[in-house]
């Protein structure tokens, strides 16, 4: 069972995915140390595709040990992703049709190794986040009322 160490809720709330893809990460020991440790944090990051090559911009990895880390560590630096060719064609197909954008959803590990899943979305409107609210309220007032029962 994958256990996931960062979410990106955001993303979940502002988008709706189309279509997810599991991706590899290339990553220094140091970072792999923290993220396995939940510091991680993919909030407000966001996949682009240079010279037919993924990248994950803005997703922050504090250091393991700020002692430690070599003095020229940037935590939101840009970091490869590892798909197949034929993902990365499907991405770069999908992601220039107007309206879709690439946004990473969680960082997970698998077989020991750290993944990062990764979809195609659309993003919502301020009606549909509206809609999401009242949902989550009326939900609430549900679980509310039969706690009290």
């Amino acid at each position: 069972m994958a256990r996931v160490l960062a979410e990106n809720k955001k993303a979940f709330f502002d988008y709706s995915p189309v279509e997810t893809f599991e991706a590899g990460i290339v990553l220094n020991g140091y970072e792999v140390k923290s993220i396995k440790l939940g510091r991680a944090n993919l909030q407000g990051s966001f996949v682009v595709i240079k010279d037919e090559e993924p990248y994950l911009l803005n997703a922050s990895v504090p250091p393991y040990q700020p002692n430690n880390t070599p003095k020229n560590y940037h935590d939101r630096r840009t970091r490869k992703l590892l798909l197949n060719k034929s993902e990365i064609k499907q991405l770069i197909g999908k992601s220039a049709q107007k309206g879709l954008t690439l946004v990473p959803l969680r960082m997970y590990t698998k077989q020991g190794k750290i993944k990062i899943e990764i979809a195609i979305a659309k993003h919502k409107g301020k009606a549909d986040k509206r809609e999401v609210l009242k949902k989550r309220a009326a939900e609430k007032d549900i679980r509310r009322a039969l706690k009290e029962n």
